[in-house]
Parts: C-alpha cells; structure tokens; sequence
C-alpha cells in the first residue's frame, strides 16, 4: 500500500498514563511509521492530556483534537472526520498493541480489500485486574478461542472498536458512529455495517493488551446499558435480534434464570442481591476458587442485563410477555 493509507484513531477520556504506553507502543511497530498516521482525540480530559498533546515529542505523524466531553461515538466520529488514510484503525486508550499489530491488521486487508478485522484485546501479563475485570476479560478470551478454533464466525457482535479495522468508505457509507449511545456504539454501527454485506474478519495475531480498570459502579452499569441498547437496536432494524434474546434466555443457568425472575421490578430486592453476590465473588476470587467467581459474576452480569432488557420493554409483565413468544 502507498505511504499514509492508515489512520489510527484513539478516543481518550482521563487515561493521560496509559495513553502514554499506547504511543510508545505505536512508536514500535514493525509497520512503517511514514505509512500511518495517528489521531487522539480527547474528549474532555481533565487529567492533563490536553497539555500533554499539545507538547509531545514523537516520531509518530500525531494529530491531537481536543473537544468537549460528547462520548465515545462523537469521539470517533471527529476521528473520522479527521482521517486520511484508506484504511481506519480503531484503538483503545487502554489496549497496548504488539509490535506487529499494525502489520497484521493491514496483512489482512491486503489480501481482502474488504474486510473489517476484528483483533483480541488480551490480558497484560503480570496486571492485577479487579475480580470482574478479571471475569470481563475471561469471557473475551473465550470469545477468542472459540473463533480462532472456528466454532464461530465472526459477525458485528464482536465488532469491538478497542481493537478493529476497517476502510474508511465503509464508515461513511455507513454515517459514522450514532452519538446517542453512549455505550454499545460500536455493535450498533456494526450491525449497520453487516447490511452492507461486509465481511468480518478474526486476526489472531493482531493483538492488543486490555490494561482494563473498572470500578464496581462503572461495571455493572455495562450488562445493563447493552440490555436497554439490543431492545433498541431490535426496534431499529435487527428484527432477528428479538428472539435471538428470548432463545438465549431461556438457555441460561436455573439459577440465573430464578435470579432475573425474582428481581426484574423489585429494586431492593436486586440491591440485597447484587451485594451479597459481590461479596461472594470477591472472596471467591481472593481465595482461589475461580469457577465460583466465574459463575457468581455472569449471574451478576447477567441478571443486570436482563434488568436492562426489561426496563426498555417497559417492566417486568412486558418482558415476560416477550419471552413467552
């Protein structure tokens, strides 16, 4: 490919000390540094990041756009606007890419044009992750063996912007990133990709690490965020969505089953739970005994979710309704 057709753009909100690593990673790449170009767009930072941009020193061909905070999606999307190469890469402020990542997402679309590269985002050796961090981060990696194996195909539910590319047609084909999500913007853009025909694409090679820092408030508010978006992105378009949830539901665990049914619409019921069931974990993942973290966590996730999914349904009634259908 010519000089200059890559752009990789990285949204960032407070992280100043791991963006730093992210640079200095990106400054290692095997792939040629006068063939890319790297866009940070900080989106509201507080934490010293406007400053750092505006006087870094760096080989890297780096341009900063600070703007105030709008989110991830309106992140990307002036990253977007900004980009000049073919092909876009989407990374995370906190994912430290390997030396060849660039190389193996570009290796990739030169033999497939067309293509959208899906990469893992794995565990740093040696990072100590919160329990449910932890969790978050096994539940990927199963994700990741199970399509480097074949057992699935990679589709838009991994399509994952902490670590992705695709030609930059296809997101303006597309109108960029919706900015009234505020999380699960990047499954939603794409599902709109996937009615492009597109072809997803998993490089199991073109890894970054997750140095993933969550707290507990900030985590739980995840399962329950993408819950309310999938009721939404069903309404907007993805009909098979619907029963896909119903179908899942009612394969998960009695115990997780039993869990969602006595809480959805009982708000201090869910609060005695969800703090007995962290405690549990916690301990659970202190003393050892990681099946029992595992299972406590995705009862959490899980029951969370499905309260996500509920409250957009409209309650408790309009979600048993659904999943009798």
């Amino acid at each position: 490919m010519n000089p200059k057709q890559l752009s990789v753009i990285i949204p960032t909100y407070n992280r100043l000390g791991r963006l730093k690593d992210v640079l200095t990673a990106l400054e290692a790449q095997t792939y040629p540094l006068e063939q890319f170009e790297v866009i940070v767009v900080s989106d509201g930072s507080s934490d010293g990041t406007h400053a750092y941009l505006a006087h870094i020193q760096t080989r890297l061909q780096l341009h900063a756009i600070i703007q105030e905070n709008q989110g991830p999606a309106a992140a990307r999307n002036a990253g977007i606007a900004r980009a000049t190469g073919e092909i876009v890469v989407f990374l995370d402020d906190d994912v430290v890419p390997v030396p060849v990542f660039l190389a193996e997402h570009m290796r990739i679309h030169q033999h497939q044009p067309a293509a959208i590269v899906l990469g893992p985002m794995l565990s740093p050796p040696a990072f100590k992750l919160s329990p449910w961090v932890y969790w978050e981060q096994e539940m990927l990696m199963k994700q990741y063996r199970a399509l480097e194996q074949g057992k699935w195909r990679p589709t838009a539910r991994q399509f994952y912007t902490g670590n992705s590319s695709l030609p930059r047609s296809y997101l303006v084909a597309a109108g960029g990133f919706d900015t009234r999500f505020r999380r699960a913007e990047d499954l939603e853009l794409g599902y709109r990709l996937a009615r492009m025909q597109v072809q997803f694409c998993f490089n199991a090679q073109a890894i970054g690490y997750h140095y993933a820092e969550r707290s507990w408030r900030s985590w739980i508010e995840i399962p329950y965020s993408y819950g309310r978006s999938d009721i939404l992105f069903a309404r907007a378009g993805e009909a098979w969505l619907a029963p896909t949830l119903r179908k899942e539901f009612r394969g998960r665990h009695l115990f997780i089953r039993l869990l969602v049914m006595l809480c959805l619409d009982h708000f201090t019921l869910s609060r005695l739970f969800l703090t007995g069931l962290r405690a549990l974990a916690v301990h659970s993942y202190t003393a050892g005994w990681p099946k029992l973290a595992r299972f406590t966590l995705s009862a959490i996730f899980n029951l969370r979710y499905y309260q996500g999914v509920a409250d957009e349904l409209g309650g408790r009634e309009r979600f048993l309704i659904a999943d009798s259908r």
